[in-house]
Order: C-alpha cells, then sequence, then structure tokens
C-alpha cells in the first residue's frame, strides 16, 4: 500500500486550482493526470533574457527585459497590427507589436505616460526597432527581472506555455522533502542536490546536476525493481525439467541448427535442470530461428512429463504459432492446442480439459491461457512472444498458473542495444540469436525519392500482377493540419481506388474484430496489398509478401525501419523493401538511409541508432517507446544506469542477505517511497511483508 506521505503527489490534476474538464483533455495528451506528473513535466529549454538599462545595450534579435514607456497608439487598415510606441529612458522608440488582436487588450496593458517592464524579443522592421507580442508585461522591475530565464514546456493543443507554468507552480508547492534514497558517497561524487532542490532547480534554469539526479532517480528505481524480481524469482522453487531427447530426437528440421542457436538451446537445458525458476530473454533478429529454439525448450518440458504454454500478444500471431509449432513437431505425437478468446462452446471446454487432464502437452494463446478459468495438470514452463507487449507485471501473473512458478522464457525480435537491455530485462539472463539461418535471401534495400511515387505505384500494380503481396507503410493515421506526413486513410483511399478490393488496411485505432479481419485477408491471400502505420511491426508471416514501401523512411528510427523491413523476406523469393524518402532530407536522415541499405544486422543497426539519436533529437526515448523512462535521456541511461544498476545490486543483496527479502533501515524505507514514487509498485509486493 503506498505510503500516505506520497498521497499529495498522486494527487488528481483537477486537484490543482484552475483545472476544469476543458483542460483535463490536453493535460491527458501529455501524460499529466497527477500532481507529481507536473513535477515530472520538465522543460525543454529555457528561454534566456538579459535585462537592459536602454535599447542602446541590446542587439537584435536578442531576448531581453527593458523598462518603455508608451507614447502612442497606431492601428493599422484591414487584418494589420496594432502598434503601442514606446520610449525607453534614452528616448529610443519601440514599436509593441500585436497581431490579430483589437487593440483594447494592448490599451489595458500598456496605458499612455505609464512606465512598463517588457520581456521579449528584441527585432527590426524597416528601420524600427520592434517587440512582436511582447512576452510578459509587468508594473513592476521585480516581476520582470524574475522572467529572465523561462521554461518552455511541451505543450499540446488547448494549453498555453503561460497556463502549463501555472500548473507546474503549483504542483511543485505541494512537493515536499523525502527522506534520501541515494547512497551518501555517490551524493559527494556527483554532487547532486536533494531530490527536492533537484526538482525545483530542473525547472528554474539549466542545472544539469539536478536533471542527472532525476533521471538517475528514475533509473535506480527501475534497476532495483527488476533486481528485486530476480531474487525473489530465485528464492521461489521450480520443478526441475530434464529431458532424455526422445521427442527432440523426432523433430525434422528444414535447416541445421545454427551455432547461436545450439548455444542458447544448451543455456536453456541448464536452466530448466535447475530448481530456480529460469527467467531468459531469447533476443533474435526478425528470422533468425526463435521459434525453433522456443519449441526445443517446450519438448524438453514435455519430455520431462510436464506441460507448456506459448503466449503471444495477438490473435493472429497465436494462430501462426499453433500452425508452424504443429508443422514442425509433426513427427512427435505431442499433442499442441490453440486456445483464444474467440474459443467457445465445446471446442473450448475440450481444451480445458485437455489441459487439466494432461493430454494436452503444449498450449498456445493469447492472454486467455491464463484467465482463471484455465487450469493445468503440470504447467512447468511459459514461452512468452514478443516480450515487449507484456509488462513485468503480467510477466509476474503467470507464475500463479503452476503447482510450483514455472520457468519463463521471453522472446522479442526487437534487437536491442546492450544498455537498454540491461533498462529493460534487467532481471533476465539473455540469449542472443545473432546469426540467421542458412537459406535466407537478403533484402534488397532501395531509397527513393517522394518525387517518384507515381513510379513506385506502378510498380506495386506490376508486382501483386503477378500474383504476389505487398506492404505499404504509412507514419501517420489521419492528415494533421499542420503536418505534412502521409496519412494512412488517405494512401489507402487512393490505392484503393487504382487497385480494388484487393487493397486493405490496419492502423492502431480500428476496432481489434475489423484490423485482425483485415490481417487474415492478407494473411490468407485474399488481399494483394496491405496499408498499414507501424501496427504491422509485429505481425504475421506471409511468405507471398515479398515488397515492401515504407513512406516518409526518413521519419522512422532505424530500428522501427529494420522491424518493418523484416516483414519481407519470410519466403524463399526475393524481397524488396523501398524506402520512399522526401525532398528535404537531414543528415541523420541520411545516415539512417544508408545504413539500411548497407546492413541487415538488426543489433548493429540497434546500436547504430541510439548513437545517431543519443538524447538530443526531438523524438528521442519518450516519444518512441524505446526504453521505459520518462524523465532519462538515452544520454542518461548510458552513462547512468550502470552505476544505478551497481547500487541497487548493493541495496538488494543486503536486504536478501541481511533480512531475508525486506528493504529495512533508513536507505530502505527511502527505497520503498522510490519505488512507489516511480511506480514500480510490484518490486514492492516483492519484498518481504510487502
Amino acid at each position: 500500500m503506498r505510503p500516505d506521505r506520497l498521497n499529495p503527489l498522486f494527487a488528481a490534476a483537477d486537484s490543482l486550482k484552475g483545472v476544469g474538464p476543458g483542460l483535463a483533455r490536453p493535460l491527458e495528451r501529455l501524460g499529466l493526470t497527477r500532481v507529481k506528473d507536473f513535477a515530472y513535466h520538465l522543460p525543454d529549454r529555457f528561454v534566456q533574457r538579459r535585462a537592459v538599462s536602454d535599447l542602446d545595450e541590446a542587439s537584435v534579435g536578442e531576448n531581453i527585459v527593458v523598462a518603455l514607456t508608451p507614447l502612442e497608439y497606431r492601428s493599422s487598415a484591414g487584418r494589420g497590427p496594432f502598434r503601442v510606441l514606446a520610449a525607453d529612458s534614452a528616448g529610443n522608440v519601440c514599436a509593441l507589436t500585436y497581431f490579430g488582436r483589437n487593440g483594447g487588450w494592448a490599451k489595458k496593458q500598456l496605458p499612455l505616460g505609464e512606465t512598463r517592464w517588457i520581456a521579449g524579443r528584441l527585432d527590426q522592421f524597416g528601420q524600427t526597432l520592434q517587440i512582436v507580442h511582447p512576452d510578459h508585461v509587468a508594473e513592476g522591475s521585480d516581476l520582470a527581472l524574475g522572467q529572465l530565464v523561462e521554461p518552455v514546456y511541451p505543450l499540446s493543443e488547448g494549453l498555453t506555455q503561460g497556463r502549463l507554468t501555472a500548473l507546474v507552480q503549483l504542483a511543485l508547492a505541494q512537493v515536499q522533502p523525502l527522506p534520501e534514497w541515494i547512497e551518501p558517497g555517490l551524493l559527494d561524487k556527483f554532487q547532486w542536490p536533494a531530490w527536492h532542490e533537484a526538482l525545483a532547480q530542473a525547472h528554474r534554469g539549466e542545472h544539469a546536476a539536478a536533471r542527472d539526479r532525476l533521471a538517475y532517480d528514475e533509473l535506480l528505481a527501475n534497476s532495483l525493481a527488476l533486481l528485486l524480481v530476480k531474487e525473489s524469482n530465485r528464492t521461489r522453487v521450480g520443478t526441475p525439467l530434464v529431458g532424455d531427447g526422445r521427442l527432440r530426437g523426432k523433430l525434422q528440421l528444414p535447416f541445421g541448427l545454427t551455432g547461436a542457436q545450439a548455444r542458447s538451446i544448451r543455456e536453456i537445458e541448464g536452466d530448466l535442470a535447475q530448481t530456480a525458476p529460469m527467467l531468459r530473454l531469447l533476443q533474435g533478429d526478425v528470422g533468425s530461428g526463435k521459434t525453433v529454439v522456443a519449441l526445443e525448450a517446450m519438448l524438453i518440458a514435455v519430455e520431462a512429463g510436464a506441460q507448456a504454454a506459448l503466449l503471444a500478444p495477438t490473435e493472429i500471431l497465436a494462430r501462426q504459432h499453433h500452425a508452424t509449432l504443429t508443422r514442425m513437431a509433426a513427427g512427435t505425437g505431442v499433442t499442441i492446442a490453440l486456445l483464444t478468446g474467440r474459443d467457445k462452446g465445446r471446442a473450448r471446454e475440450s481444451i480445458l480439459m485437455g489441459l487439466l487432464d494432461g493430454s494436452i502437452d503444449i498450449v498456445v494463446g493469447t492472454h486467455a491461457i491464463f484467465q482463471d478459468t484455465v487450469s493445468y495438470k503440470h504447467l512447468a514452463l511459459v514461452v512468452i512472444d514478443e516480450q515487449h507487449r507484456f509488462g513485468v507485471g503480467q510477466r509476474l501473473m503467470l507464475t500463479q498458473k503452476g503447482k510450483r512458478t514455472p520457468h519463463c522464457l521471453a522472446m522479442t525480435a526487437t534487437p536491442i542495444p546492450r544498455t537498454l537491455t540491461l533498462a529493460q530485462y534487467g532481471e533476465m539472463d539473455v540469449s542472443r540469436l545473432d546469426e540467421m539461418p542458412p537459406g535466407r535471401q537478403p533484402i534488397d534495400t532501395r531509397v527513393v525519392a517522394v518525387e517518384r511515387l507515381d513510379d513506385v505505384v506502378a510498380a506495386i500494380g506490376r508486382h501483386i500482377a503477378t500474383g504476389q503481396q505487398a506492404y505499404w507503410v504509412c507514419p501517420m493515421v489521419r492528415e494533421s493540419e499542420t503536418d505534412d506526413i502521409a496519412a494512412a486513410e488517405a494512401r489507402h483511399a487512393e490505392l484503393q481506388a487504382r487497385f480494388g478490393d484487393t487493397v486493405v488496411l490496419v492502423h492502431g485505432q480500428l476496432r481489434p474484430e475489423v484490423k485482425d479481419a483485415a490481417m487474415e485477408r492478407f494473411a490468407s491471400g485474399q488481399a494483394s496489398l496491405l496499408v498499414a502505420t507501424t501496427v504491422i511491426e509485429v505481425g504475421v508471416d506471409v511468405p507471398n509478401a515479398t515488397l515492401m514501401v515504407i513512406e516518409q523512411a526518413e521519419r522512422f528510427g532505424l530500428a522501427q525501419l529494420h522491424q518493418l523491413r523484416g516483414r519481407v523476406g519470410r519466403g524463399s523469393g526475393k524481397s524488396t523493401c523501398l524506402l520512399l524518402r522526401g525532398a528535404a532530407l537531414s543528415e541523420t536522415g541520411r545516415e539512417r538511409l544508408a545504413l539500411m541499405r548497407e546492413t541487415q544486422d538488426g543489433f548493429r543497426l540497434a546500436e547504430e541508432d541510439l548513437r545517431l539519436r543519443g538524447g538530443g533529437e526531438l523524438l528521442g526515448t519518450r516519444q518512441s517507446g524505446d526504453t521505459p523512462f520518462r524523465i532519462a535521456s538515452l544520454e542518461q541511461i548510458q552513462r547512468l544506469l550502470p552505476v544505478a544498476h551497481d547500487d541497487a545490486r548493493l541495496l538488494v543483496d543486503r536486504a536478501y542477505q541481511l533480512e531475508g527479502g525486506g528493504l529495512s533501515g533508513e536507505r530502505g524505507e527511502a527505497a520503498r517511497l522510490l519505488l512507489y514514487l516511480f511506480e514500480r509498485d510490484w518490486g514492492v509486493q516483492l519484498l518481504r511483508g510487502g
């Protein structure tokens, strides 16, 4: 249960003065639903201003604070601006210019003959100095000079800087000091302020130490929670699984195992033989043969007299896994069942009975396989596909299904840099499939300018005329007035007008049943062209789909481009990926596309992606969903995560060796607060006494 002293921070946003129903939606879009969210909503940048005694001291283009006295109002004809001519102490005249407003508001703020302190950017129009839409107008110097450094926050439609700044200040006023959870030696080493002060400083100006401290807090909370999972797992008792090889010997695989597959199987086999439940991540690039490794692991469980379950994030992917495993295990005599939310009546009852009496050896399905109504005779191994779709909390739920805690093998086809692997899967041992099976043809990757769009559409037509299928990926669902990104809906309409009903559309805003039906049409070959957003990154294998078009490719990260490209090249035929680029290409965008042409090694691309983005790009960690962090930038993760991991390790080791799984003492209690503050509640649940 969350400690009472944190309750003010978890109060709803509407507890702040001025937040009503009208503001709730734009705040929600920014993730600002509680007081603490405002406190951690850090500025993107700061406007730096300089106080000057007169305009002679200032340069054009500079942000300044200066005292001016209004002399004259000037209205323009039609839609022209309203100007207030004002003079400084030396007699220099400056126009305070307002567009799109009637002059009443400006007159109220700037009465003639009364000196006001003006904050804004000094520009020049013809021979006249001007400040367009002054940022601040104040009667006294105190208020104006308090605006010399002003934060600029990320906004959403319906919010202004002024309104959000005021709300952040109200939230910060409710923040009270908390006990220190960082080891004192580290605080001294890095010269970090206390938590309470760090929050205040991060909103006041460019305080690198304050920002680092807040990022470190987030990284420490994450590392601590993940290590608690690992330690808790070690104290549990699983079922040692030792297979005799009789089923695995009957497998008839089209290719021999790669060295990486054989190594991963040996690692898994060693883990399964232990009484402590396995917690291992199998990381493999698209097409690296993860399914074979997973099947070998599940057959070990069946050889040892137990059951195994494979959990997939979507129904269509579950069906595909079931078909693949059934085909690969055909000669073994193993019973493999499929269970999804769609299964009803007698068919469902039959599967449930088979799981209960043990006649079903392996079950494949969506989260339906872990519902309360589903019971197993002896579930000893759980395989989770596309691990990043399931949180740690969900994984912990799975452990309740076996008589003893089942072994867990998680799989992901997203190559993740080693630094981020530690951040996301710190509680897991990692096996990497870094070799590709023989027989996989490289994908021909080309960069095409958007000016050749008609040629690309014509090529699509020729491609589907041969009976083959294709993907067309767009970055957005709907057109935005402020953005020129091609929308999937608009592109689908255009391509459907050209090629008819053979074109289907899939995006994240469609109802699940509509989306699944479209995917099913494409997977079964009834549709030739699938227009989609990035929702198809993780999806079905369609061997007949051999052409991929990615529109506005420069807008995607490298890792994402690689995942999308991996949707083709699934069969024996030659596959092509066309990266359609816009006219204006940044240096980073150019390098990304060049790397995509150069290599198909997902692990190398993931590392290069991290290098190229660093922490400085607008679309960094938080927006692209690469990390579980809101505050820490990629650069901070790389620099501070190893320190946080080592610190968390010391805390956890001390807890389990000396206290049997609790976090006691002053720092231990403070660490509990930290876990709740960053909503790693599931980490706290694993502590002795919860």
